[in-house]
């Protein structure tokens, strides 16, 4: 990934710090996003920069339009260029159906349909040819767990936008791929959940444990290497096994 640049979306904790740590380590200039959370972005450029790396912080929200242009005009200002996207900026919502409000459905739509929509297409016009789109599906699109409704319907459409973006991407030689993770460690998947119900949802795993954002990390760096040119449109399970 050396003289790559890479911009990851909502990448000031969870799975998207761990993509942003493990990128810079792989040389990649790691533009890192954050909505409200600078501090914590900060951390992470200061943690790329202290192991040699290159990286800078940029606020957007991307539930709006046009912060996600302006996003994309001042990562290119300052690196000069974007070849790699990762669309990991979400919200998780684990509520049931009928107790869901038309502004929740739209806040949980605004970041994780609609925001990462815009992110695309501001991909497919600005990336260099070559380039790679990675956006964060999840597991649950698999498996009939209540209360995910509105979090998995929105999911369900990542992995249909990234299909259909391969096919319209692929002359240029840019891949568009989705890595859906299991239950991760992160603060957000955490919330709300026993320790009893983290080690039943470890159990189901073949390694009875539930992933760490470094497990996510390194499928996304896999996809971003040259290795991984023929891989394009698919939807990686990365889950140790938790559903297929």
């Amino acid at each position: 990934m050396n003289g790559k640049v890479i911009l990851v979306t909502g990448a000031s904790r969870g799975i998207g710090r761990a993509i942003a740590l493990e990128c810079g380590r792989r040389q990649a200039s790691v533009a890192v996003n954050y909505s409200s959370s600078r501090d914590l972005a900060e951390e992470v450029v200061r943690e790329i920069e202290d192991g040699g790396g290159c990286a800078k912080s940029f606020q957007a929200d991307v539930s709006e339009v046009k912060q996600i242009e302006a996003l994309f005009d001042q990562v290119i200002s300052h690196f000069g260029a974007v070849d790699f996207l990762v669309n990991n900026a979400g919200i998780m919502q684990n509520k049931p159906v009928d107790q869901v409000s038309e502004e929740e459905f739209d806040r949980v739509f605004g970041v994780n349909v609609k925001g990462l929509f815009f992110c695309c297409q501001q991909a497919a016009r600005r990336l260099e040819a070559g380039g790679k789109i990675i956006n964060i599906g999840t597991s649950v699109t698999r498996v009939m767990l209540p209360n995910y409704g509105t979090y998995a319907m929105g999911k369900g459409s990542v992995e249909q936008l990234t299909r259909v973006l391969a096919k319209e991407l692929g002359a240029r030689g840019i891949t568009v791929n989705a890595v859906s993770p299991g239950p991760t460690n992160t603060e957000l998947f955490r919330e709300g959940k026993s320790e009893e119900q983290m080690s039943a949802l470890g159990a189901m795993s073949a390694f009875n444990r539930i992933g760490e954002p470094e497990d996510i990390a390194r499928a996304v760096a896999m996809l971003c290497s040259e290795e991984a040119n023929w891989i394009s449109g698919q939807t990686i399970f990365v889950n140790g096994a938790f559903i297929g």
